[in-house]
């Protein structure tokens, strides 16, 4: 273990006890698993940004973490990562729930616009008719 400095996992809370301990040279993790994909679909530019960061906030922290604390550090990160990355999801997923609402709302609104619209116009063609009708028979 003294001579690892990198690892790639997946996003989980559930590290194994004591993995990394005594890992002196382990400076960075990768995530695995497409969760910076998953982050860049965010809605909110500032919550891709805040979570890029917070990907990489475990690469700032660990080269100065003893040995014996790279683990339990590892673990909170993931488990701080994914609390903060719920949070955000479920956000997103409220947003596009509302957008999907008020798109729902102007189409129906569009079609009943139309729907007037024809209405109108129909009855104009009526009024037009009955108009000339009277008018022949004045004639």
């Amino acid at each position: 273990c003294n001579s690892l400095g990198r690892i790639a996992i997946p996003l989980k809370s559930d590290i194994e006890g004591n993995a990394f301990i005594g890992c002196t040279n382990l400076t960075t993790v990768d995530l695995v698993g497409g969760i910076r994909n998953t982050t860049a679909s965010l809605h909110l530019e500032g919550w891709r940004n805040e979570m890029k960061g917070e990907i990489n906030r475990i690469n700032q922290v660990l080269p100065d973490t003893v040995a014996q604390e790279k683990t339990p550090v590892i673990q909170q990160w993931m488990r701080s990562f994914i609390r903060q990355f719920d949070h955000y999801k479920n956000e997103h997923k409220a947003l596009l729930k509302e957008a999907t609402s008020l798109l729902e709302l102007a189409l129906w609104k569009a079609k009943i616009d139309e729907k007037e619209e024809k209405g109108h116009v129909e009855g104009m063609k009526a009024k037009r008719v009955k108009l000339d009708i009277q008018s022949e028979r004045n004639e």
